[in-house]
């Protein structure tokens, strides 16, 4: 995969492609109450780590910090969300090209970090690296939040996991490694972080339902227009969905609060 383009080969850049915005595994209801919990001041400086698109951007933004920096790695993604974000209400608002397990942000800085459906896509000792370099560049006190793939429930079988982690990395085109929420929360607590708050949503990002709550009626129409008259993308978004649906009751989408200790 190339780092300077949008790679369509991928689920959530097929599901992009098609007119969708909200692309978090928890939908726009757990992306709120990460922002929310998150609890962003007008004085917080913040990062988000793989703005992508800038749909959760533009809902920190309302909280107007003091300032935001997008750490992006892909060139393409990157730039587009400069012009939705750059230069309004003159707030300092800027978007670095650079991997978020080496930012090169200053450490001991921010106020609170956030990501979303990131550290999912990545291999557990990678996620152990993002989550290190969210606790460098974090203030002493300061929150870490992320919104991720979650499994369920915390017994559930290595076999298991295993069979769902290949599924969907078959169906997605993207390396996929969820975990549970207790793996989550060990991950974060190893590099120093403590749990703050935990939220949960169920995996229901090609529901109906979810879909109208996340982009609305006419977006949502317009999502399905698109992919009827795109019949390879459309063969692709089906075969996500009946993998979604398979495993419902295996998967949710989680959100964790973390504090730096």
């Amino acid at each position: 995969m190339s780092n300077k383009t949008l790679d369509f080969d991928q689920g959530h850049w097929i599901l992009a492609k098609m007119g969708k915005k909200v692309l978090r595994p928890g939908g726009k209801e757990l992306t709120m109450k990460l922002i929310n919990n998150l609890n962003i001041q007008h004085t917080d400086e913040i990062v988000e780590f793989a703005p992508g698109l800038g749909f959760t951007a533009s809902v920190a933004l309302r909280k107007n910090p003091k300032s935001y920096t997008g750490v992006e790695l892909n060139e393409e993604a990157a730039s587009i969300l400069r012009k939705n974000i750059i230069g309004h209400n003159g707030y300092d608002r800027r978007i670095v090209i650079g991997n978020a397990a080496n930012s090169t942000l200053s450490e001991n800085s921010y106020d609170k970090v956030y990501g979303e459906a990131m550290l999912t896509i990545q291999a557990d000792h990678r996620k152990s690296e993002i989550i290190r370099e969210a606790y460098r560049i974090l203030k002493p006190g300061a929150l870490y939040g992320i919104h991720e793939l979650g499994l369920i429930p915390d017994s559930l079988s290595e076999e298991t996991k295993s069979i769902i982690q290949r599924e969907l990395a078959q169906t997605i085109k993207v390396n996929a490694r969820p975990l549970t929420i207790s793996e989550w929360s060990k991950l974060l607590e190893n590099e120093g972080f403590k749990i703050v708050k935990v939220e949960t949503n169920s995996m229901s990002l090609l529901e109906l339902k979810r879909l109208i709550d996340d982009e609305g009626l006419l977006r949502t129409l317009k999502i399905t227009f698109n992919i009827l008259i795109h019949p390879k993308d459309r063969k692709r978004i089906l075969a996500m969905r009946e993998t979604f649906r398979k495993y419902k009751d295996s998967m949710n989408a989680v959100v964790i609060i973390a504090q730096k200790e």
